[in-house]
C-alpha cells in the first residue's frame, strides 16, 4: 500500500506537464513522507515479530508474489529512473528508491522463510527487516528535506 500510495504521488505530480517546482518539491516530500511510513510499519511489525515469536506465514501466493517482486521491482525502479532524467524530476528519482526497497524486503521475506524452513530461525525475517530500517529512514529524511538521491540502490 505504501509503495501504491507513493506512486500515486508520482501520477499527481507528472498529471501536470508544466508542474511548477513548487508542485516537484511538495511530491519529493510526499515521497519522503511515505518512506517514513514504510519506517514505521517495517519496524512495528519486525518487532511485534520478534517480541511474539511468530514464524513467517507461508503461503504459495505470497512466495509467488514475493519472487516476482525480486523480478519485477529492479526494472520497475530502472524506468522509473530513467523518467525521472528524461524529466528532471528529483521525486520520481526517489520513488524509485521505494521500487529498490521493495525487492530488498521481497528478497528478505524469501530468504527468512527459507532460513525458517531449512533452520527453524523464526527469527532471521524480523532481523533482517530491522536492518533495512536505516536505509528507509536515510531515503525518508532525504525526501523530507526535498534532497535529491545522492546515492542508487540495486538488487
Amino acid at each position: 500500500m505504501i509503495e501504491v500510495a507513493s506512486s500515486l504521488v508520482l501520477v499527481w505530480r507528472l498529471s501536470d506537464a508544466s508542474a511548477t517546482e513548487d508542485r516537484e518539491a511538495f511530491a519529493h516530500r510526499l515521497v519522503g513522507a511515505c518512506f517514513l511510513a514504510l519506517a514505521v510499519y517495517v519496524s512495528f511489525e519486525a518487532l511485534k515479530d520478534l517480541l511474539t515469536r511468530s514464524s513467517p506465514r507461508v503461503t504459495y501466493l505470497g512466495i509467488i508474489y514475493a519472487a516476482a517482486c525480486v523480478i519485477v521491482m529492479p526494472m520497475l525502479a530502472r524506468a522509473k529512473r530513467r523518467a525521472a532524467a528524461n524529466l528532471q524530476s528529483h521525486a520520481l528519482h526517489a520513488d524509485s528508491h521505494q521500487s529498490d526497497i521493495c525487492a530488498y524486503l521481497a528478497l528478505i521475506l524469501l530468504g527468512g522463510l527459507g532460513l525458517n524452513a531449512l533452520f527453524g530461525w523464526w527469527w532471521a525475517d524480523p532481523v533482517a527487516a530491522l536492518c533495512m530500517v536505516p536505509i528507509i529512514l536515510g531515503e525518508a529524511i532525504s525526501g523530507l528535506r526535498g534532497q535529491p538521491c545522492t546515492h542508487e540502490h540495486r538488487v
